[in-house]
């Protein structure tokens, strides 16, 4: 589709206006797609409210996710105090001009504007959206209009009704969703405009602990620190006999109980240890009773958060019934659902085409971040995740699902699992649950293994009880095209990940050695250092080989090699064997990839600053533009890495493994969540690679071995 027209091209200069026909359409959720899209393609994406209160979540929100710079002030315009004061007076005019010069200031720093317009007040929506469509046309920005309907007839008419409510006010439209409970296939179009239609997640509709100990005043008395953010599912009322609350308990459930009622107390405790009975979400204590001290003492170490409010039994649940959720900055696993049911309604590469954003030259980090994210849900990959019994693990699982990134399957006892995940408020029901003790693949692994190994010694026995180890079943589970890539680390070390796809899955054809590098997330580029994790001291072909590889894999995810071969000499500055070991390789890579630009051996000052480069290596392509840091040896990288991700605040993302046929990445055992998400998605990427299935539409393809680049 070809829709890279004069007014999408306008549209980059400007920004866009999300704005709602009613009150809980969804219009949060739209915003944030929203920036996230751009934020894949453009380097500079700005956050704009025309009026919002002087905190305003929704700006906290998108500051902290995507890394704004600009203090809060500078995204908002007019306060609604100040907003409705302008309207009484009869001075609209004045109004827009106070919005569209905070817009302009904020617009001057930006490639793209996203301003999330007005948050409609129930008494008065049209108003506000007749509003919101005369700022859209002060600021000069088309519109995207979010209606909400619960049926598709409901649908069609909401989209006819705003879309003549904006013509008729002269706002350009880009776009509409429809959220709710209406269903359609794909996208429609009402005239020219297309509409989607977003499904509303259950997760977003529901409160979490902490926003009802917020909205009740508790104060917290027992559980782990992170326990607060688990949802609320459903709400029970302690009031019955223990034998008719069991039975009457759901996955998610916050059970409200009077402080005294200790027989509940317990029962709600003992919950926690039978993967056959529902998971509590939390306890709220009401009516301002406390427990007596023994039962207080087992509440402090209660796996899930206990919280008691002064107010009685009846009044609490009345007002947990009134908690409405909204989403925090740190509330990543509903940013998780809303972003997914953002991305399954609205094809953010469709969409990006319709924006015709012109990338830049340099990849920076928060677009390389979503980049990524965008390509991994564009051909869902299967990953296992060997290391079920860890709670990161799980966590990551659960984002990535939500995300629509992968297709999973976690190992370990799926009865276990499946209790851990809803004891900690997780949603795995798409994931596939296996033991690798007990699963009918074991058989046909260890089969394969032992005709794998034999010539080493191994037995059918010894085959069979080595693929019942997690990280074995799961590289065999790669090996065997039951998954296309796996991620472990979390809780093994790097030999118990790598050293299973090393006897199994083996290097590609043509690739000498097996490396790794790391992606140097810089606050203003990304780097590719290699190999700061496998080989010690490679020889000069190796040292070749993880140049060629590490420029492949810099290509595949978007940046586009220079490389330069590291030494403590540049040029012919100096001589002696490790220098020589450095010239030589750079030779053969220039030989064997004359389309790939490299300049060896060269200092890592003169690599990285054009100052620098132009006094050392005057001429050179690579020199002071170098996006690939190959270093001579591993005790090199490793030393530097850690010191530029240490001193500078790069997020080092790896070691990501090259060379092997297919994809098994490593993680550190200090790893956090949002480390294992991005491996996940860099290891599924990977697998699109191998299968041939990269279809991404955003960025610039390898050139085959051998083909120079025009």
């Amino acid at each position: 589709m070809d829709l890279v027209t004069e007014r999408s091209v306008r549209l980059l200069s400007r920004g866009i206006y999300v704005t709602a026909l009613e009150p809980g359409s969804g219009k949060p959720v739209v915003a944030l797609g929203l920036m996230e899209t751009l934020l894949a393609r453009a380097a500079r994406v700005g956050y704009f409210r025309p009026i919002a209160p002087e905190e305003d979540p929704q700006i906290e929100l998108v500051r902290a996710r995507y890394r704004l710079e600009e203090e809060p002030d500078r995204l908002r315009a007019v306060s609604p105090e100040r907003a409705q004061a302008l309207i009484a007076d009869g001075a609209l005019d004045e109004l827009e001009k106070v919005v569209a010069s905070a817009y302009r200031e904020l617009s001057r720093r930006c490639d793209v504007v996203v301003c999330d317009g007005i948050d409609l007040d129930p008494a008065t929506p049209a108003l506000d959206f007749d509003l919101d469509a005369r700022l859209a046309n002060a600021l000069g920005t088309p519109v995207f209009a979010v209606v909400r309907a619960a049926t598709p007839e409901g649908a069609a008419e909401a989209t006819r009704v705003a879309r003549e409510s904006l013509d008729r006010r002269g706002a350009e439209v880009l776009g509409m969703v429809v959220t709710g409970s209406a269903s359609a296939d794909g996208a429609d179009m009402v005239g020219e405009v297309p509409v989607y239609v977003m499904p509303e997640p259950e997760e977003l509709t529901r409160p979490t602990v902490a926003e009802v100990a917020a909205a009740l005043d508790a104060r917290v008395i027992g559980g782990p620190e992170d326990g607060l953010d688990r949802p609320v599912m459903d709400v029970r009322i302690g009031a019955m006999s223990v034998e008719h609350f069991v039975e009457d308990l759901a996955d998610g459930t916050l059970v409200i109980v009077p402080g005294d009622r200790a027989d509940i107390l317990v029962a709600s405790l003992a919950s926690a240890l039978s993967p056959s009975v529902p998971a509590v979400a939390g306890l709220l204590l009401t009516a301002g009773y406390e427990p007596a001290e023994p039962v207080l003492r087992l509440l402090e170490a209660a796996p899930f958060p206990v919280v008691a409010t002064p107010h009685r039994t009846f009044a609490a649940a009345t007002a947990v019934s009134d908690v409405r959720p909204r989403l925090g900055p740190n509330d990543e696993r509903r940013i998780a659902s809303a972003l997914g049911a953002f991305g399954s309604g609205i094809d953010p590469i469709e969409l990006g085409e319709r924006l015709a954003i012109e990338r830049p030259q340099r990849m920076t980090p928060v677009m390389f971040e979503f980049e990524l994210l965008e390509r991994a849900q564009e051909d869902r990959r299967h990953v296992v995740l060997p290391e079920g019994d860890d709670d990161r693990v799980l966590h990551a699982a659960d984002i990535l699902l939500r995300r629509g990134a992968v297709h999973l399957t976690i190992l370990g006892k799926p009865d276990e699992v499946s209790a851990r995940a809803a004891a900690l408020g997780l949603d795995l029901s798409e994931a596939r649950l296996l033991d690798p003790e007990t699963s009918p693949l074991r058989e046909r692994f260890a089969e394969r293994y032992f005709e794998i190994r034999k010539h080493r010694g191994m037995t059918e026995e010894r085959a069979f009880e080595t693929v019942g180890d997690v990280s074995y079943f799961g590289t065999l589970m790669v090996l065997e095209d039951e998954a296309d890539g796996m991620v472990s680390g979390a809780a093994h070390t790097t030999g118990d990940t790598i050293r299973p796809a090393f006897e199994a899955i083996k290097a590609r054809p043509g690739v000498g050695v097996i490396s790794s590098v790391f992606l140097m997330c810089l606050p203003d580029r990304v780097l590719v250092y290699g190999d700061c994790a496998v080989n010690p001291r490679p020889s000069t072909e190796q040292l070749a080989d993880i140049a060629i590889g590490s420029s492949e894999t810099a290509w595949s995810f978007g940046v586009e090699p220079r490389v330069a071969m590291l030494s403590y000499s540049t040029g012919d500055s100096a001589r002696g064997p490790d220098v020589t070991v450095v010239r030589e390789a750079t030779e053969i890579v220039r030989e064997r990839r004359p389309d790939i630009p490299v300049e060896g051996p060269i200092q890592y000052d003169a690599a990285i600053e054009p100052t620098v480069a132009e006094k050392k290596l005057p001429g050179s392509e690579v020199a002071g533009r170098a996006t690939v840091f190959i270093f001579p040896d591993l005790e090199t990288g490793n030393i530097a890495y850690k010191a530029v991700q240490r001193s500078s605040g790069a997020v080092a993302i790896g070691p990501v493994l090259q060379g092997l046929r297919k994809p098994v990445n490593d993680l550190s055992r200090g790893c956090t969540v949002p480390d294992i998400v991005s491996t996940v998605v860099i290891t599924a990427i990977q697998a699109q690679e191998v299968f041939g299935r990269s279809t991404s539409r955003l960025r610039v393809r390898i050139p085959p071995a051998g083909v120079t680049r025009s």
